[in-house]
């Protein structure tokens, strides 16, 4: 690629992504070329036939490998935006996704339906990971505090980076445990984004995700369903009287993760939210008043 122009390179790079079945070749092609470069969609244009140094074209021919072989571009960049915050993610994290985003809306909407959603609130994210869930609403809502539990230290360390950088580390604390387990209520909402892939299914899973994404972030167990039965009873216990947990849950799980929200004493609070694929994503339920 030395010697290359911008466009060039970044024309080149798509037709080798094309050629070898990675999705979003374009989009792909010209965010590596970007980063490259450090140059935003804009600056690609207006720098289109400025030539490659050795250097640039290396680290472009290293970027495109590593593409080729699967890896995701957040991973290959070391970061992924999530609600408009970009986030830092690290090999023990989930990549954020934006059918995670569902979970963060229907949170803010069952928080402004319950009582006097102005005051200060307390939030818990249950298997923070990255801290996205939780960063997300706390950049909504300026007057909340929050706590992240994981039980890899190595995430909440990439967690507390982000808090730090996004400018949110005076309301967020990070505590390594198994989901609620160490924590003390009462908290006005909880959410979580757990391990809900079948075990079975793991092998099956997009080479993105299966090979980079960590194993214990993914595995739900033979149905999906253990971390919901050990997390939604610790919530249930940790609620304040009307405080919301939502969850989100893998495709066709909402009607069995809703029936242990009630065997747990929650009401389910409307219908499973669908993402933007039409999947029922996130699923909301209120604690009874006492």
């Amino acid at each position: 690629m030395t010697g290359q122009t911008v466009d060039a390179a970044r024309r080149a790079l798509t037709a080798r992504f094309k050629s070898g079945s990675v999705e979003s070749a374009e989009l792909d092609a010209r965010t590596l070329v970007g980063a490259v470069l450090g140059l935003d969609l804009t600056g690609l244009i207006s720098a289109a036939g400025r030539r490659l140094s050795a250097d640039e074209s290396t680290r472009l021919e290293d970027f495109a490998r590593r593409r080729l072989g699967g890896e995701p571009v957040a991973r290959i960049l070391g970061a992924r935006e999530f609600w408009g915050l970009r986030l830092t993610v690290s090999a023990a994290t989930l990549v954020p996704r934006p059918d995670t985003e569902t979970v963060v809306e229907l949170a803010l909407e069952m928080l402004r339906a319950g009582p006097a959603p102005d005051r200060q609130l307390r939030i818990a994210d249950l298997g923070t990971g990255s801290g996205a869930i939780l960063l997300a609403l706390l950049s909504e809502l300026p007057r909340a505090h929050g706590v992240g539990t994981d039980i890899s230290r190595d995430a909440l360390q990439t967690a507390r980076s982000n808090a730090v950088d996004l400018g949110l580390a005076d309301r967020a604390t990070f505590i390594a445990c198994d989901y609620a387990a160490d924590l003390a209520g009462p908290f006005d909402l909880m959410v979580s984004n757990p391990p809900y892939i079948r075990s079975a299914d793991i092998a099956g899973l997009a080479v993105e995700v299966r090979d980079f994404d960590p194993p214990g972030a993914l595995d739900g167990g033979r149905d999906g369903l253990d971390a919901y039965r050990a997390l939604i009873p610790q919530a249930a216990r940790l609620l304040a009287p009307q405080g919301a947990l939502v969850v989100e849950v893998g495709q066709g799980q909402h009607d069995d993760v809703r029936e242990l929200m009630m065997a747990a004493g929650l009401a389910p609070e409307g219908p499973a939210r669908a993402d933007l694929a039409g999947i029922r994503r996130a699923v909301g339920g209120r604690k009874k008043p006492s």
